[in-house]
């Protein structure tokens, strides 16, 4: 039996690309507010399909105590954050629906939702989920999910951008522009990435839609960053144990760093 890796997994952002519209079809402009948090379940409800059970997700906001044993006024609360997986055998301190608050503690990826993201808006953007990141203060997967990308046809802002983003030691790690650019957080020595000479951190910038086959033939573009986008999501936090399913999870011909357009060393 012939199975296509790649083709399942353009199939989930066509599936996001066809449902991102469907607001915005019967109401134009009128709410655009609303249209957004129609596009934030959206993603919600496709993340889920892929957690397991201990895992769940929704919206909300993180509150953070500096002092652990008594009320106090050094209490941050962060802004609100679109996507929110938590590991539900940790209590929540509120939650109605998919909403919830709740502490550092079980939190184990956000998310920054943006229905359209473009250059002269990237450095807020990115800044402000580092700002969410700050708040959980750990290593997490600290994410952008952007349904459209207008880049134009140079990465050179984005590169600029991200460059920027190193901010005591917190790190935007996972990037998804439009269905073709990802971009991801590496450290030096990740096994099978190249540095590209970077001393430190670095983020490496993938364009699905660029690239030549092994005939110097341009390649079909892919729509695979919503996908790598999710499924690095998922294995942040499960690790080798999807490691018999990688084929799966990132599925590009010739892997990934075929698609590297761009680094950005920090």
């Amino acid at each position: 039996m012939s199975i296509n890796p790649e083709e399942f997994q353009e199939s989930t952002t066509r599936e996001l690309e066809v449902v991102k519209n469907r607001v915005r079809n019967l109401i134009g402009d009128a709410n655009w507010v609303e249209e957004g948090r129609y596009k934030e379940a959206v993603l919600v409800n496709v993340i889920r399909r892929f957690l397991p059970s201990s895992l769940s997700v929704g919206t909300g906001f993180v509150i953070k105590s500096e002092n652990r044993h008594a009320r106090d006024e050094r209490i941050t609360v962060s802004k609100q954050i679109d996507v929110i997986v938590y590991d539900n055998g940790i209590p929540v301190l509120f939650s109605e629906g998919d909403f919830i608050i709740t502490t550092p503690r079980n939190v184990r990826a956000i998310v920054e939702v943006k229905t359209k993201v473009v250059n002269n808006q990237l450095r807020e953007i990115l800044s402000a989920a580092i700002w969410n990141a700050k708040i959980v203060g750990r290593s997490i997967f600290n994410g952008v999910f952007a349904y459209e990308y207008d880049g134009g046809n140079s990465q050179e802002n984005l590169i600029r951008a991200l460059r920027r983003l190193r901010e005591d030691g917190k790190y935007l790690n996972h990037i998804a522009l439009g269905p073709h650019i990802f971009v991801k957080h590496w450290t030096p020595g990740a096994l099978g990435v190249d540095s590209n000479r970077c001393s430190s951190d670095f983020y490496g910038v993938y364009d699905f839609s660029s690239g030549q086959d092994e005939n110097n033939s341009q390649r079909k573009p892919k729509k695979l960053s919503f996908s790598y986008f999710i499924s690095n999501l998922v294995y942040s936090m499960m690790g080798h144990q999807l490691n018999d399913r990688l084929w799966l999870l990132f599925p590009a011909e010739g892997g990934k760093e075929e698609y590297r357009v761009g680094t950005a060393c920090l």
